[in-house]
């Protein structure tokens, strides 16, 4: 019985060509919509679970509180003296490691980079990470100070085929540095990826902290701190010991207990890149929200193929009614016929499952390219997933051809025979409710692009506060011979180049420096409870981004105390509780600046839009600079060779690596343009699936009432009125979707606008003109049938019976 339902399946499939491929069509599409999410989802799920002792893994986050007790600052790292004392402290902790960001130039022999991604690591780091070393010894190879190790890709950038091990290479042009080992990179999924590991034990050395700054310094938190618990150990446990422990050891400031002011959390290493969002994250991260999100619009293009397959079957149902009904008298059983439908839907969806696969083999290298990502066919072939993707493929079988088997079979004999089948626009709720369905999430995905694209364009037409555009960006090598000023004439001496500033942080980074201040208050000294992020800049750097200037002055060269002086921005001003012409003249201490408010700034936004205008003070300082700031006037090209051309007069052997600030501003919203171009996809794929639903119903619907067309076009009805007459159903529909789906695609955008301190509105327009779009999309797809019916001799309809 088995092999006759096959042989009628692959009849019926050859038989009705042009229904099996718009089905075959729209369930492949479906489900390769379906695999390249699950893959997407898969890789991001993963992340740093390639660590053998992933659920033992923790790492130390450090938040600090304002005056009102509410987060101001959430850091992923903390300061150095935390790790040697949280393993000498907690029981419960086997291992504690502690890493280092850094970057340099690294020279051997002739090849000299400006590297990013290198990090100081304690000896123990293999403890507690997963590394697979190509050479050297793991107990030992960061033990010794000045000790450094490559990653193999990095390996072969500097030494090719030759052995690097006992080799020397050069760090800034001041500390030589032995190689002792190789490893690999860390995978793709992990949450950060060191190109160079050197030996922690180098920061003992009076140069860098030197071995008591290690143990005093409490305010630098820029040490990633990561704990191996015992087996069994619960980590809440430990993270309720951490406000006596800092209480214990860290000073106290102003008479408050430090776990007043500072928050210490355990956070598992496999819940960094989804669950994570600390302001000084090592890389990007994603957001659970958007796993969550894409995984649902998966599954929602899957149904609504399966939606269409069943609208299609049933399309044909006055065809295959006969077959039923012949069945049936001949003895047939309904169990037995309900099998029929179902193998043909399975047989159906096994081969749009061969089609999905080779489109996702063809799409793969696309979206790798959107996502930056290395998503491979083969994660597919996982048992789990495998088992996962037979589960999927069965069950849509079953649900896509369940409603058009048991509608089917349901017909009486004798009805069927004579031809008397109902209407199924009548009697279909089932199937009304699908369409609404579809729709409704076509619609909902038309919004949420609209409002995503709204938001892109805000973005960039919003005034910032400070020029971006055409802005050079490169790093300040931070050596005390240069002469700065006669760097800066020469790159301005042929006017193609404005003022060049220096500074510790640029526009697009985050504002993570922060200083105790002190503020005058009657005659005494007061501390500041606000967090005032801290900005060192010099001379030029204001005028570098045409900055303006509420009140007051810039710093200035022919004021000799202005290093002792302090630059406020309008939020720092009115959180203290003064007008910016109030502020001029007021003693202010801030870090090392012990002098008066000079100058107060306009609000500009150093960080995104997805943060609020930062309270900033800008202190002089003539050295410890991380960048150079330099605004090109007029033909860009002409200005890099001219930038590149004094560079390489003042510093020869450092390579001119330079960026734009505008490229950095667009990064920092490069998941809201990847989220976009993804919606408008989904949303493309899921109306053109929709879209053979109502053709299929269409279909259906002028099959059943093509006497009543006759008889309509007997009595004088025109063609258009008949149009009008078969489009009003779907286009009441499709109306009923447009209704469910505004308020809830709405209320959800609404929701994502509120990542953003800086926002759109929700605009009527974007309503309208999903509901415009979804409805002529509708009508477009109804009409073409519709109009074939109506187009019908009527002698050839009043004959159908």
């Amino acid at each position: 019985m088995f092999r006759n339902y096959i042989k009628i399946a692959f009849r019926n499939l050859s038989k009705h060509k042009t229904f099996s491929f718009i089905n075959i069509t729209g369930v492949a599409v479906g489900l390769a919509c379906f695999l390249l999410i699950a893959l997407y989802v898969r890789d991001e799920l993963s992340y740093d679970r390639y660590n053998a002792n992933t659920d033992r893994i923790f790492r130390v986050t450090r938040t600090f509180l304002s005056s009102e007790g509410t987060a101001s600052l959430k850091l992923a790292q903390a300061a150095p003296p935390f790790g040697p004392l949280i393993k000498q402290d907690f029981p419960d902790v086997e291992q504690v490691v502690r890493t280092l960001d850094n970057n340099g130039l690294l020279r051997y022999g002739e090849h000299s980079f400006n590297e990013e991604n290198m990090y100081l690591a304690e000896p123990n780091l293999f403890k507690v990470l997963s590394f697979q070393l190509v050479s050297g010894n793991p107990d030992h190879a960061l033990v010794n100070p000045f000790s450094i190790m490559f990653s193999r890709p990095m390996a072969e950038k500097y030494f090719g085929k030759e052995n690097p091990i006992g080799k020397t290479v050069r760090l800034n042009n001041q500390y030589d540095l032995t190689v002792t080992g190789v490893y690999e990179p860390l995978p793709a999924q992990a949450h950060f990826h060191p190109s160079f590991l050197m030996s922690f034990s180098t920061l003992n050395d009076p140069r860098f902290y030197g071995a008591e700054g290690l143990r005093t310094n409490w305010s630098n938190n820029s040490f990633n701190t990561y704990l191996l618990l015992k087996p069994g150990a619960n980590p809440k446990r430990v993270e309720a010991a951490f406000p006596e422990f800092q209480n214990k050891h860290v000073p106290a400031e102003g008479g408050n207990k430090p776990s007043t002011w500072s928050v210490l959390n355990l956070q598992n290493i496999a819940d960094i890149h989804l669950r994570s969002h600390t302001d000084s994250e090592l890389e990007a991260t994603g957001d659970i929200k958007y796993i969550y999100l894409f995984s649902a619009i998966g599954l929602f293009i899957l149904l609504i193929a399966c939606i269409n397959y069943m609208n299609l079957a049933t399309a044909r149902s006055a065809g295959r009614a006969r077959e039923v009904g012949m069945r049936k008298v001949v003895g047939a059983l309904r169990s037995q016929l309900i099998s029929q439908f179902l193998s043909e839907s399975i047989i159906l969806v096994l081969f749009a499952l061969g089609v999905a696969i080779v489109l996702v083999l063809i799409c793969l290298p696309a979206l790798n390219s959107f996502t930056h990502k290395q998503l491979e066919f083969s994660q597919l072939l996982d048992p789990v997933f495998l088992s996962i993707l037979v589960a999927i493929t069965l069950l849509t079988g079953l649900v896509a051809g369940s409603y058009p088997a048991f509608f089917l079979t349901s017909f009486r004999p004798l009805g069927v025979l004579k031809g008397q089948i109902t209407s199924a626009m009548r009697t279909g709720k089932l199937r009304q409710t699908l369409v609404v369905t579809q729709f409704a999430i076509a619609v909902a995905l038309i919004i949420s692009t609209a409002v995503v694209y709204n938001q892109m364009k805000y973005i960039q037409d919003y005034r910032l506060g400070y020029k971006k555009d055409q802005v050079l960006l490169l790093p300040d090598v931070g050596d005390s011979t240069t002469n700065y000023e006669t760097l800066k004439q020469q790159l301005k001496e042929t006017g193609i180049v404005g003022e060049v500033g220096r500074s510790s942080r640029i526009p697009s980074g985050r504002l993570l420096d922060s200083y105790d201040a002190y503020a005058e208050k009657g005659d005494t000294m007061a501390p500041v409870t606000i967090n005032l992020r801290g900005l060192r800049v010099d001379y030029d750097f204001i005028p570098a981004y045409q900055i303006g200037m509420a009140a007051g002055r810039n710093f200035s060269p022919s004021y000799s105390t202005d290093t002792s002086m302090i630059v406020l921005n309008e939020t720092a001003v009115r959180l203290l509780g003064w007008t910016p012409q109030q502020a001029i003249g007021k003693s202010f201490r801030y870090g090392p600046a012990n002098g008066q408010i000079i100058g107060v700034t306009k609000d500009y936004h150093f960080e995104s839009l997805h943060q609020k205008v930062a309270a900033i003070a800008m202190v002089m300082s003539t050295e410890d600079f991380n960048w150079l700031s330099i605004p090109i006037q007029g033909n860009v090209p002409a200005g890099v060779r001219h930038v590149e051309s004094v560079w390489k007069r003042f510093f020869p052997q450092r390579p001119f690596d330079y960026q734009f600030l505008d490229e950095r501003f667009g990064r920092l919203y490069a998941r809201e343009q990847t989220q976009q171009t993804l919606f408008s996809i989904f949303a493309s794929v899921a109306i053109l699936i929709s879209c053979l639903g109502l053709f299929g119903l269409s279909m259906f619907m002028a099959e059943q009432r093509t006497k009543e067309i006759g008889v309509r076009k007997v009595l004088g009805a025109s063609v258009s009125s008949l149009v009008a007459l078969l489009s009003q159903d779907f286009l009441k529909l499709v109306g009923i979707a447009i209704l469910i789906a505004s308020p809830l695609a709405g209320w959800a955008m609404a929701q994502w606008l509120k990542g953003f301190a800086y926002h759109t509105v929700l605009s009527w327009w974007v309503f309208g003109l999903a509901a415009i779009l979804a409805v002529s999309i509708a009508l477009f797809t109804v009409s073409f049938q519709s109009i074939k019916a109506a187009l019908v001799n009527p002698v050839k309809s009043l004959r159908s019976e």
